[in-house]
């Protein structure tokens, strides 16, 4: 293994390891003192640590052993493995800082379920966007999906919509609601940051006048352009589409250049996410010294011999 690929894992293993800490602060000092639940595999140990005391961490150990026998039989070796660290270090994690649950920062019920579930969805997002899992009900959502061609996200809100009204059978419809908000923060922050927060805008655009519409978005935009060939289904006419990458603050730029081409444009905006490549992860070239260098490029370049 060469240094980068040591840097890469090293990065990789402190990364799943932050995730695991600030998802265990989440829980230990504002989910358990505000006596709230968590979704999936955790929500039941946290029912079972309300009752009997038991380590949350162990709990969540013991209970995974099972989905990690399935996870190795369906998926193979190397998702096992990457399970058993994943739920192995935050199971550590989570007891070792048990100790702050007497470090409860507010007593405000709908605060600890809304820090909590932010706090715990930065968490896992970080381990999931690591490449690993805790385990728990997101693996037996993804063997759900494998066999029965069940949306993952629905498997997992199903089992939850039951954790909930368990909830609400043992302690009341208050505690369950407020569950119900943690569970959702916990699941839009997981969403998020595994996705990633590098988000920019994806747009096409479909107009005879492409070409000028991209040359003026190139020059005043400084931003890249791909053509694709469309064909129309009603007049059967072959058109270039244009498809762009940009911030969100060169979108009111790009849409009046295509205005003022082509006020009868077709264009579509919608939100993406982890954008890499020349422009953003990488430093871009600018229009106008693009084409001074290949117009320098084919000054200098020996004229081509005529037989």
């Amino acid at each position: 293994m060469t240094t980068s690929k040591y840097l890469k894992e090293t990065i990789r293993y402190v990364t799943i390891i932050a995730g695991c800490l600030i998802c265990a602060i989440g829980f230990n000092i504002f989910l358990i003192p505000g006596h709230l639940l968590s979704g999936g595999i955790s929500g039941i140990a946290f029912i079972v640590y309300y009752l009997t005391g038991a380590p949350l961490g162990l709990q969540l150990f013991i209970y995974n052993v099972p989905i990690l026998m399935i996870a190795y039989k369906v998926f193979g070796r190397k998702y096992a493995i990457d399970t058993v660290i994943g739920m192995s270090l935050f199971s550590i994690v989570l007891d070792a800082t048990s100790f702050m649950t007497d470090m409860s920062v507010t007593s405000d019920t709908l605060l600890n379920a809304l820090f909590g579930g932010i706090l715990a969805g930065a968490g896992f997002g970080l381990i999931f966007k690591s490449g690993c899992n805790t385990g728990g009900f997101d693996v037996l959502g993804a063997v759900i999906k494998k066999y029965f061609s069940f949306d993952m996200g629905t498997g997992i809100f199903i089992f939850n919509v039951l954790i909930i009204a368990l909830s609400a059978a043992l302690y009341s419809i208050e505690t369950a609601l407020f569950s119900f908000i943690g569970i959702y923060a916990t699941a839009e922050l997981t969403n998020r940051v595994a996705a990633g927060f590098n988000r920019q805008k994806s747009i096409i655009i479909v107009s005879d006048h492409s070409h000028e519409i991209g040359k003026q978005i190139m020059e005043r935009c400084e931003r890249g352009v791909t053509f694709f060939t469309g064909h129309g289904g009603f007049t059967e006419e072959s058109k270039d589409i244009l498809f762009i990458v940009a911030n969100l603050t060169q979108i009111s730029k790009i849409k009046e250049i295509a205005d003022e081409f082509d006020p009868a444009a077709f264009m579509i905006v919608s939100d993406t996410s982890e954008v890499m490549g020349r422009g953003f992860t990488l430093s871009k070239f600018g229009y106008k010294e693009a084409r001074r260098k290949q117009a320098l490029s084919e000054a200098v370049a020996p004229p081509i011999s005529k037989k």
